[in-house]
């Protein structure tokens, strides 16, 4: 389970995962630094944690790096739900108050990847009637 990003964290990852693709420390820096006084070595270093920590993956480029995410942030955020939900004494009960926070859109979207969950378990042995006669009775081997 990965522990939560810290603040500094989180905002760099925003950013690896929002572009999409191999980011240098200065294209981080020059991006948060619209909104916040930084230091090109506070990048440096926030970056080279999370390639310790197994968050980005990083290939050399002349006296630089590129960093990529090594997963999704829709998967960090399962992650985190997940190992929130299975440290409860009562899982069901922590659900249904997490469900009773959701707005109406959230709830919606849960519906909706429920019901792609759903058909993602559905194998085709089990949407197809099995082999038998006209009552559905299995055939016998031989016959």
């Amino acid at each position: 389970m990965p522990r939560p990003l810290g603040e500094l964290e989180d905002a760099v990852m925003t950013r690896v995962w929002q572009w999409n693709r191999p980011v240098t420390v200065r294209e981080v820096l020059e991006d948060l630094q619209q909104e916040r006084s930084i230091a090109y070595t506070t990048v440096m270093t926030v970056m080279d944690n999370l390639h310790q920590k197994g968050w980005v993956r990083r290939e050399a480029e002349g006296r630089a790096y590129r960093y990529t995410a090594v997963s999704t942030r829709a998967a960090y955020s399962a992650a985190l739900m997940n190992e929130a939900w299975s440290t409860s004494d009562n899982p069901a009960a922590a659900l249904v108050a997490f469900f009773g926070m959701m707005s109406a859109e959230q709830r919606e979207a849960l519906r909706d990847a429920v019901r792609i969950v759903q058909h993602d378990d559905e194998s085709p042995a089990e949407t197809q009637a099995p082999e038998g006669d006209s009552a559905g009775r299995p055939q016998e081997p031989g016959r």
